[in-house]
């Protein structure tokens, strides 16, 4: 029966605490452009015009 005493106060706990992180996710506008993720995932990248756009380290 202590176990409960432990786990109810925790649950509520958690649950309010993921009800306040959805909340501030909405008011700093996280899901204002779902769409637009979506299709930057499928846009290809231009190609590297020189060695080093690459991201290559060469040794000098």
């Amino acid at each position: 029966m202590t176990a409960l005493a432990w786990l109810i106060p925790a649950a509520l706990v958690l649950g309010l605490l993921g009800l306040g992180a959805f909340l501030w996710a909405l008011r700093t506008g996280q899901f204002e452009d779902l769409d637009g993720a979506a299709y930057r995932v499928l846009d290809d990248d231009e190609p590297p015009t020189d060695e080093n756009d690459r991201g290559e380290v060469r040794d000098r």
